[in-house]
């Protein structure tokens, strides 16, 4: 399940600026979702944050943004 949702996320992550996406918890940004989406931004050279005037309760506010 982990693998699937990694995968997930790298595929949601794939643009310089792309949202995090809805995660297992419905777009809820929980601590296991946030980890997973920053995880696969930086394996990709980028930082997970949020976006101007996001909400931090919500994992689509998130952008992965390349250093």
């Amino acid at each position: 399940m982990k693998t699937v949702l990694v995968i997930l996320a790298a595929l949601s992550l794939s643009a310089c600026a792309s949202s995090a996406g809805f995660g297992r918890s419905g777009g809820v940004a929980t601590y296991d979702d946030l980890k997973a989406a920053q995880k696969a931004c930086a394996d990709k050279g980028g930082t997970l944050k949020l976006q101007k005037n996001g909400d931090v309760q919500y994992l689509d506010d998130y952008a992965c943004e390349k250093k």
